[in-house]
């Protein structure tokens, strides 16, 4: 069975006027010091009122989610002794009229003076799932099986509609956000690894960016590690909506290993269309249709039983089927964390959504 770990960015808010605050390094201190998180587990963000905890490499679902509920104690106490709650949410639902302290850390000093006004915008959060692989190679086959299924996961996770204290109107405005950095939006498909490292030392060798962490595309290869890793994820309200996801992805990459195995053709898109469809995907969530790869639009429920029909044969072998199709079944009951925050603004105005952000608000 394929390892497996999430990484989850969270704000820190006021917990009275729900505003994002810079307190970020005492957080981190606090939680690592309260001896259920590890130095290596809570960090600091680009913006110093972002945190970010990391599981160790799991083997299991039920592994992975037990870590992240201990990093999400660890980190919501230190925060709590500081005066601000954590809040597992894509966008804040107010911020301040000026920007956010930047992490005192080289890579995000550069990036502030790359691009300062994206910087100041840069306060999303999202959720990282990283799957072993058996070498760059075959992650690069993987790569461009799962770049088709990209957007429907976007859809799921979408947790981000609210900005300056009003809906955008999208279901994951996070995704909006964070595709505007030079390389970011859906991966291409690579015709080997040959080819993938040519075009990213092409990038590197323009100077366009400055190293591989800027390859912000929504699945990459990281550079350290032996894993393919998915960005297309908005950070989830709650732990278990986190498993869901994680398991969705993991199923999703042990797909597109033993399609890569049996040398079974791969279920293309032009990128243009692609692109699109993260758009529309971003834009509406689970609220009306998904694009699949051929361009024909379907309802929105069809596609994720089409993805869990895709993944089944993957979570049967992980023993994982039962856990996470009845959390998709709720989830398409209950709505995404997208549906949750608008149906709380809509009964209680912004101090419900700073509740329900927060984990202090009744969450179906």
């Amino acid at each position: 069975m394929t390892t497996i770990g999430v990484e989850e960015e969270y704000l820190l808010l006021d917990p009275v006027t729900g505003l994002p605050v810079p307190l970020a390094d005492k957080v981190r201190a606090g939680a690592s010091l309260g001896h259920l998180a590890a130095d290596q587990e809570v960090h600091s963000d680009l913006l110093q009122a972002q945190m970010s905890v990391a599981t160790p490499v799991c083997g299991t679902l039920e592994e992975a989610g037990g870590h992240l509920l201990r990093l999400r104690h660890a980190v919501g106490a230190a925060a709590e002794a500081h005066g601000c709650r954590i809040a597992a949410c894509g966008t804040p639902p107010l911020r301040h009229g000026h920007p956010m302290a930047v992490t005192d850390q080289a890579p995000y000093r550069a990036l502030l003076a790359r691009a300062p006004q994206l910087v100041a915008e840069q306060l999303v959060n999202g959720m990282h799932v990283y799957i072993g692989v058996p070498s760059r190679e075959t992650g690069v086959q993987v790569l461009n099986r799962i770049r088709v299924w990209l957007p429907a996961l976007t859809a799921l996770s979408a947790n981000s509609p609210l900005w300056d204290g009003h809906d955008t109107g999208f279901a994951s405005w996070r995704t909006v956000v964070s595709g505007r950095w030079p390389v970011s939006g859906m991966p291409p498909r690579f015709a080997d690894l040959a080819d993938h490292d040519r075009r990213v030392r092409q990038l590197l060798d323009s100077e366009l960016i400055s190293d591989t962490g800027q390859l912000y595309w929504q699945a990459r290869l990281p550079a350290e590690h032996l894993t393919v890793e998915l960005r297309c994820l908005d950070v989830q309200l709650r732990a278990d909506d986190a498993v869901m996801v994680a398991g969705l992805a993991r199923a999703l990459v042990e797909t597109a290993l033993a399609e890569t195995a049996a040398n079974a053709p791969v279920l293309d898109c032009d990128q243009e269309l692609l692109q699109a469809s993260l758009w529309h995907a971003a834009r509406h969530g689970l609220s009306t249709t998904l694009v699949d790869p051929s361009g024909r639009q379907r309802r929105a429920g069809e596609m994720l039983y089409e993805l869990l029909r895709h993944v089944t044969p993957a979570l049967d072998a992980a023993d994982d089927t039962r856990q996470v199709t009845a959390l998709v079944h709720r989830l398409l009951q209950n709505g995404t964390g997208a549906d949750r925050q608008r149906s709380a603004l809509s009964q209680g105005g912004l101090p419900a959504v700073t509740a329900l952000i927060t984990g202090r608000g009744t969450l179906p």
